[in-house]
């Protein structure tokens, strides 16, 4: 089957939820590979690193389609080098990385704040009792946007390990919504990836990050 072929596959199975924003995760994919993604439809594209973002980034810069999203963890001493280039962040997960974005950003940025779900000792994100406070942290930050939050799912075969996080994750979004904050309005959930995307959708997800299935 070839990349177009897997795409259509993948839109088929969010037929039913026109709501959701299908980004291609191009960490594994080389630049062709990411080109070809791109002429496949899909214009949302996501890094995970900064030397590949940008590398990405300065060879596509001539198709203003494309709307970049970062994944991984952002460095202090790389944050400029991405601050005006990305279209969203997903992976926001502290204050000083907040501090500092709100410095160098010409604009408001819309970010998502990384949630630890699963209480992984080795993952990024903020614990889920804290996601509040934390929120309430960025006001001094007027060009952060919080507009949701962001997980990766624990990898295991269990579906049902899988499915209480996403349905923990759904209910704090709505704490979230329910503090009706300006610069937090937190419409927005970002979990969901190749292999547990499909399980996602029914916990209200509104973007999906894949990577691995287009290249099976």
């Amino acid at each position: 089957m070839g990349l177009k072929e897997k795409v259509e596959e993948v839109r088929m199975t969010l037929k039913d939820h026109p709501n959701v924003k299908l980004i291609a995760a191009t960490k594994y994919m080389t630049l062709e590979e990411t080109k070809a993604i791109v002429e496949a439809g899909i214009k949302d594209l996501g890094e995970n690193r900064t030397d590949m973002f940008l590398m990405k980034y300065n060879e596509l810069k001539d198709n203003k389609d494309i709307k970049w999203h970062f994944f991984g963890v952002v460095q202090s001493r790389k944050i400029k080098d991405i601050a005006n280039k990305i279209d969203c962040l997903h992976s926001l997960d502290r204050v000083s990385l907040a501090i500092e974005l709100n410095k160098k950003l010409n604009e408001p940025l819309d970010c998502f704040i990384q949630v630890n779900i699963s209480e992984e000792p080795n993952k990024q994100g903020i614990p889920a009792n804290k996601v509040k406070s934390f929120v309430k942290q960025l006001e001094s930050c007027p060009k952060i946007r919080v507009i949701g939050l962001m997980c990766i799912a624990k990898m295991t075969f269990d579906e049902e390990v899988i499915r209480k996080s996403f349905k923990k994750m759904k209910r704090l979004k709505e704490e979230i919504e329910e503090l009706n904050l300006s610069y937090a309005p937190c419409h927005e959930l970002s979990m969901g990836m190749s292999n547990d995307y499909k399980i996602a959708l029914e916990y209200g997800t509104t973007m999906v990050r894949l990577g691995r299935l287009f290249l099976m």
